[in-house]
C-alpha cells in the first residue's frame, strides 16, 4: 500500500482511471444511489426530521463555540470515571502515544474497529513497522486491508469492490473457494477468521462517534458488533477521537443517533450503539484526544466543517463521487465533505477537489447537521486555481473575462466562431486540448444567433 501522497492530486485523471472499468463504475453509481434512496425513505418516516437537523446543527455550533470548556469538562469527568485521557497535537504524536501504550502493556496483537481518525493519522503502518499485528475487524475494512487497499468510503469501505473481487481476495488470504462469490459464504469465512483474531487479541483500538462532555463517556456505533467483541475480551482498550466529536451531554445524544444511521444507510438506528464510561474490571481504558489541524480549522471561516458526524450521506448523493469513486479524491475522507476538509488543510495539493463538484447542492440537502458544503467548495475555488497545474485554465478564464468586458468584440468573435466551426476538420476540434470534447459531442451552432433572432423579432413587431 502506498503511504506517500502526491504533491498534487489530480481528481479528473484519477476519475478517468476509475471509469475505465465501465461496468464497475455503473455498479458503483447504482449501489450508492440505492443507499441514498433508503436514506430518503427513512427520513420521510420521521415527521420531525427537519427539526432534528436544525437541533443537531445548533448543538454542534454551540459546542464548537465553547469547545475549550467542553473539552476540559470532558477530561475532568472522564478521569473521574477512571479513563486515562491523553492529548495528541498531531498525527505523529498520536501514533507515538498508541505505540507506547501497546509496548508498555506488552500488546503484540491488536483488533481495531473502524476509525477514520486512525486512517487519517496512518496508525496501521506505524504499528506494523514495530512488529505489532493490527487486524481491522469491520468487514469492509478487513477486505481492503487484506487487499492491500484503502477504504473508498467512510461508511462502506469496500463499496468499490464487487463480490467476485472479494472472493479472489479471500481465496488468497483465507483459502476460500475462489469461484464462490456468495455473500453468505464469504461473510461466514470472514467471521471464522475474525473470531480467532478477537480471541488472540492483546488490545482493542476503537474510534469514537460521540463523546459526552457532562458524563465523561463516549459512544461507538457499529452494525457488526465488532467494537463490542473487540473491547470485551482484552484488558486493554485504546479509544481515539478527534476534538470535534464532543457534544454537551447524553441529553443531546438521541438527536444524533436518530440522524446518523438514517442518513448513513437508511436504518432507524445502528445495530449496536455502545456506551463506554469506565474501564472493564481489572482493565485499562485510554482515550486519546487528537487535534491534527482541528484547532486551526476551528478558528477559520470553515468552522462548521467540524460539525460533520461522518455519516457519508453527502457521498451517497454526490453525482461526482458516485461516478468517480472514492480513491479519485486522494484523501482519507472523500466526497464533498472530504474535498472541503482537504482544501482547508492543503489547498495546493488538493486544488482539483473543489472542482470535483457540480454545485448541485444535493449534499447540503442530505447533510444531517446542515453543513453548507457546496458553498465551501465554491469559496475554495479562487484560491486553489492559482496552482501551477491550472495555468492553462487561468489563461482561458482571463481571455473569457476580456471578451465579456468588451461586448462588441465578444459579438464579433462569437459570430466568426459560429460560421467557422462547421467548416473545420473534426481533428482540429476533437483533440487532447479539448478536454470537454473528449467525452461529449459539441453542439452544432445555430444558423442565427439569439441577437439576430431578437433583432428580427423586434423589426417584425415594429412593422405591425
Amino acid at each position: 500500500m502506498k503511504s506517500e501522497e502526491p504533491t498534487f492530486v489530480n481528481h479528473a485523471r484519477n476519475a478517468e482511471e476509475f471509469l475505465r472499468d465501465s461496468e464497475q463504475a455503473r455498479w458503483h453509481d447504482r449501489a450508492l444511489w440505492f443507499v441514498r434512496q433508503k436514506r430518503d425513505t427513512a427520513a420521510a418516516s420521521v415527521p420531525e426530521w427537519e427539526e432534528l437537523r436544525r437541533a443537531a446543527e445548533a448543538i454542534k455550533a454551540h459546542t464548537l463555540e465553547h469547545l475549550g470548556y467542553y473539552l476540559e469538562r470532558f477530561e475532568e469527568r472522564a478521569r473521574d470515571n477512571g479513563i486515562e485521557v491523553l492529548w495528541a497535537e498531531d498525527a505523529a504524536e498520536f501514533r507515538r502515544l498508541v505505540a507506547e501504550i501497546l509496548e508498555r502493556h506488552g500488546a503484540a496483537r491488536v483488533v481495531k474497529s473502524k476509525s477514520m481518525l486512525t486512517e487519517e493519522c496512518g496508525l496501521n503502518p506505524h504499528l506494523e513497522a514495530r512488529g505489532i499485528e493490527v487486524t481491522d475487524t469491520d468487514l469492509g475494512e478487513r477486505i481492503v486491508q487484506l487487499a492491500g487497499d484503502r477504504p473508498s468510503h467512510i461508511v462502506l469501505p469496500a463499496i468499490h469492490l464487487r463480490k467476485e473481487q472479494v472472493a479472489e481476495i479471500f481465496s488468497s488470504h483465507l483459502h476460500t473457494d475462489p469461484a464462490n462469490a456468495d455473500p453468505t459464504y464469504l461473510t461466514r469465512a470472514a467471521r471464522e477468521h475474525l473470531r480467532r483474531k478477537f480471541l488472540e487479541a492483546d488490545a482493542a483500538v476503537t474510534g469514537v462517534n460521540f463523546a459526552l462532555a457532562e458524563e465523561g463517556a463516549f459512544v461507538v456505533c457499529t452494525n457488526e458488533g465488532n467494537a463490542d467483541l473487540g473491547t470485551a475480551l482484552p484488558d486493554l482498550h485504546i479509544a481515539c477521537m478527534g476534538l470535534e466529536k464532543l457534544i454537551p451531554s447524553a441529553r443531546d445524544l438521541g438527536i444524533f443517533t436518530r440522524l446518523l444511521a438514517r442518513s448513513a444507510t437508511g436504518q432507524a438506528i445502528t445495530t449496536y450503539t455502545s456506551h463506554f464510561r469506565r474501564p472493564k474490571p481489572g482493565g485499562r481504558l485510554y482515550l486519546i484526544l487528537v487535534d491534527n489541524g482541528r484547532s486551526t480549522l476551528l478558528q477559520s471561516s470553515r468552522r462548521e466543517l467540524l460539525s460533520c458526524i461522518r455519516c457519508g450521506a453527502c457521498m451517497n448523493t454526490c453525482p461526482v463521487y458516485r461516478r468517480s469513486g472514492g480513491h479519485s479524491y486522494g484523501t482519507v475522507v472523500p466526497g464533498p465533505v472530504g474535498s472541503a476538509l482537504a482544501g482547508s488543510r492543503n489547498p495546493q495539493r488538493y486544488a482539483s477537489l473543489p472542482f470535483a463538484c457540480s454545485l448541485c447542492a444535493s449534499c447540503d440537502l442530505v447533510c444531517p447537521v446542515r453543513i453548507d458544503l457546496h458553498r465551501h467548495l465554491l469559496d475554495e475555488r479562487p484560491q486553489t486555481i492559482r496552482v501551477p497545474e491550472y495555468r492553462g485554465k487561468v489563461r482561458g478564464l482571463k481571455a473569457a473575462a476580456f471578451l465579456l468586458r468588451h461586448p462588441r468584440l465578444y459579438r464579433q468573435t462569437m459570430t466568426a466562431l459560429r460560421r467557422l466551426l462547421p467548416r473545420l476538420p473534426r481533428s482540429l476540434i476533437y483533440n487532447r486540448f479539448n478536454l470537454w470534447g473528449q467525452e461529449r459531442e459539441m453542439p452544432s451552432p445555430a444558423p442565427r444567433s439569439f441577437r439576430e433572432l431578437y433583432r428580427a423579432r423586434q423589426e417584425s413587431d415594429d412593422d405591425r
